[in-house]
């Protein structure tokens, strides 16, 4: 097949394979038994990634990574309960909005959105409010692609004797998260990341005793983990219509995650695509929000250039025409744009997406990346 689609150097939806796309060019009924054969590899396969044994379960969540978030947090977090939300950029925030909505009491710990969060702080603030029952994370943060340190957060919830709720979203599949060295209750995740599906499907994966007491607990029957999970486990059937067609090509993508190598061999990949776009883009003069230590290799951040012949609407729209899709940044402590490192991308994309940046700075008479404070010292 001669590729019309473009390359999608972004957090998701992604580039997929072809196999994956082909597994949708079926139809199924929910209660025929291929599909609740599928459904349940799928559910069991995430369960494996994490090392859950048979302490967890996989609830699948109709709808974006946002619903299988919301519907963590408003599960797990009791009505009278209280949840720390851990926040540097806009999905922990995110997490602040949908406590409120839900009617549950939260704290937050703010971090600028160029630096990981603070263990030290998260205790400081589990032992001077002891209503805090429930600590909300985001395991890597795509507002500025920084990786939280989510295992020392753990040991700090754990040691302070409360719960840990995971936004795994965007490093899912990517970068470990092992129930079996971070102690948490639930993590939240979706089928058009790391797994490299395509959008429609969340799910959270969760501690079984802790799921079965938070039972009365949802602000919203469509979004009750609980129920879905107790359906589901009493009658392989979903309560609403499940996006069957999404669910099968999640199936192969997780076919394909662990022929590739599982969890190693999906970051090994993604490492090197991180390596060859940062080396890259910093050739052309980029300066990358992150230092290297703290970048995540999922999206990486980068400053807009100070060259006044820089317009990001027109470098995209022209990356765009040579096939290359990138994403505009959604930072307040700087000007930027994003580039992402996942989905079905190896080397030779990777390389091609640098050539048609230095094709599109050229047309555009732009001669260096640089931005404002690095211009100005040169």
């Amino acid at each position: 097949m001669s590729r019309q689609d473009p390359w999608l150097l972004t957090p998701g939806p992604l580039t997929t394979s072809l196999t994956v796309k082909q597994a949708m060019l079926h139809d199924w009924g929910s209660r025929d038994q291929e599909f609740i054969r599928i459904n349940a590899g799928m559910r069991r396969r995430l369960v494996e990634l994490i090392q859950g044994g048979d302490r967890f379960t996989t609830v699948p969540m109709q709808g974006s990574g946002t619903f299988a978030v919301e519907a963590m947090l408003g599960t797990f977090v009791p009505r009278d309960g209280k949840a720390l939300i851990l926040v540097n950029g806009a999905y922990g925030k995110r997490m602040t909005r949908i406590c409120a909505y839900a009617g549950r009491a939260y704290a937050t710990i703010e971090a600028p959105e160029d630096k990981p969060i603070d263990p030290a702080a998260v205790a400081r603030a589990l032992a001077s409010d002891p209503a805090i029952t429930h600590v909300c994370a985001v395991h890597c943060e795509t507002t500025s692609g920084v990786l939280n340190p989510t295992a020392e957060i753990g040991a700090v919830v754990a040691k302070a004797g409360r719960r840990l709720l995971i936004d795994a979203m965007s490093a899912f599949g990517a970068i470990p998260l092992l129930a079996t060295e971070v102690a948490f209750d639930a993590v939240a995740a979706s089928s058009n990341k790391c797994i490299e599906g395509v959008p429609g499907l969340g799910f959270v994966i969760a501690r079984i005793e802790a799921l079965k007491a938070a039972k009365g607990n949802a602000h919203a029957l469509t979004l009750d983990l609980h129920d879905q999970w107790e359906v589901i486990e009493k009658t392989q059937q979903y309560r609403f219509t499940p996006p069957i067609h999404c669910i099968v090509a999640f199936a192969q993508a997780l076919e394909e995650h662990a022929a590739e190598g599982g969890v190693e061999g999906r970051g090994a990949r993604y490492r090197n695509n991180c390596k060859i776009l940062v080396e890259g883009m910093r050739a052309l003069g980029f300066e990358t929000l992150l230092p290297d230590r703290l970048q995540a290799p999922i999206i990486v951040t980068f400053h807009m250039p100070a060259d006044p012949r820089f317009v990001f609407e027109s470098f995209y729209d022209k990356l765009r025409e040579r096939g290359y899709v990138i994403y505009p940044g959604k930072l307040t402590v700087a000007d930027s744009f994003r580039i992402g490192c996942i989905g079905r991308l190896g080397e030779a994309e990777m390389k091609g997406a640098l050539e048609a940046v230095r094709a599109v700075m050229n047309e555009l008479g732009v001669k260096s990346g640089a931005p404002a404070k690095l211009a100005a010292s040169a």
